[in-house]
């Protein structure tokens, strides 16, 4: 008979990276009657040349695994065996999540050189082996987005230069330092319906500006995007192929971060969007690592604070440590480089580190808690 599972809080991730040799687990938790996979307690992604792991998504049916290492991605099997890698990009491919209506894995990717913004829309089914190429193949398909680009390049304090990819300057609407956050989830108010690909905005840190103190999350109904707008990924000649609107566009108020939210993650069974961030440096603001969204939380047209303009503002949940100064709900727990719902109130939450020089990810199962201190708690026998 199975022991009941202890919940252990997650320690900050500066730990993880001081104890890269944590060994593999090997037994396995059910998340839902629906899957026909159980979930291991560690999945190490590999060992790589690479940049750090940025997101992971789970097929929860056939029990796949995709790791983000900014430049390359890494599937695997649940016990870790590495079934394929695609690479040969020099952009940064960050967030991840699975698309359950069309079987691929969506992600963002930055050029922030070329002031290109994409999602890249991979047919990972057709990943079978190491070293696959990304450029020029229809596996590896992108869709620009417009309204990124207007926000990145706004010359801000209007002098007629954009001063690029720095947040050192007034320039970039917003702090908009480019796209990190994916996520499949319900249009933001309420729990169901349409699925919208939501896309969170890169926030660079900068103490002295006051207009970059939102989250920004852009919603897009992506169900016909194969079709009418992705191609494959050219480095020398960036396309310009997207949808020239948005389905929406949000803020949130958290307070600065250090580029935004990192990791995005739609809870189905909670109802509740969640946001990993690394954290800010405002003194005036609490820095949490984490925050959250009801689903069922509506938008309102209000004043965002620091920017003179209007928008559509979603409130935090009441959940977590309530900052008293400010308002601000959330967590002192990091989740930033991979965050993965599974269901039942299960998660994988992903470490990064360091093995003989490369960079390794590993996903620790995890439950949710929603407790005032804590978020998740790792799952152990």
């Amino acid at each position: 008979m199975r022991k009941p599972f202890r919940f252990l809080p997650f320690l900050p991730l500066v730990a993880s990276l001081a104890c890269p040799g944590f060994a593999v687990g090997q037994s396995t938790v059910a998340s839902s009657s629906k899957d026909s996979v159980n979930h291991p307690q560690v999945i190490d992604g590999g060992a790589w040349k690479s940049g750090h792991v940025q997101g992971v998504a789970v097929n929860r049916k056939s029990g796949h695994v995709y790791f983000s290492f900014t430049n390359v991605l890494v599937k695997t099997d649940l016990q870790g065996k590495v079934l394929g890698t695609m690479g040969g990009f020099t952009g940064h491919l960050g967030d991840l999540d699975f698309n359950e209506a069309d079987g691929r894995v969506y992600g963002s990717l930055e050029y922030k050189e070329q002031t290109a913004f994409y999602i890249a829309i991979i047919d990972v089914d057709r990943i079978d082996r190491e070293g696959m190429t990304a450029q020029n193949s229809d596996l590896f398909l992108t869709v620009h987005l417009p309204e990124v680009v207007a926000d990145y390049t706004a010359d801000m304090d209007g002098n007629g230069t954009f001063d690029g990819n720095t947040g050192k300057t007034a320039d970039h609407r917003y702090g908009c330092s480019g796209i990190d956050g994916v996520a499949f989830g319900p249009k933001f108010g309420e729990t169901g319906g349409k699925r919208f690909l939501t896309v969170a905005y890169g926030i660079y840190s900068n103490l002295d500006r006051k207009d970059n103190d939102h989250q920004v999350l852009l919603q897009y109904d992506a169900e016909a995007w194969i079709k009418q707008y992705a191609k494959p990924l050219t480095e020398a000649a960036p396309h310009r192929s997207g949808p020239e609107k948005v389905d929406g566009k949000y803020f949130t108020y958290t307070g600065n971060t250090s580029f935004g939210v990192q990791n995005l993650a739609y809870d189905k069974e909670g109802q509740r969007w969640l946001m990993a961030v690394y954290r800010g440096k405002k003194p005036s603001f609490p820095n949490y690592g984490l925050f959250a969204i009801e689903a069922s939380a509506k938008p309102e047209m209000k004043e965002l604070t620091g920017t003179g303009e209007s928008g559509l503002l979603l409130p935090l949940a009441p959940l977590g440590e309530r900052h008293e100064a400010t308002g601000i709900r959330g967590w002192n727990q990091d989740a930033a480089v991979g965050m993965e719902p599974l269901g039942n109130g299960l998660f994988y939450i992903a470490e990064a580190a360091k093995r003989d020089g490369k960079q390794t990810g590993k996903l620790f199962l995890s439950r949710w808690v929603g407790g005032e201190k804590t978020a998740f708690g790792k799952v152990e026998d």
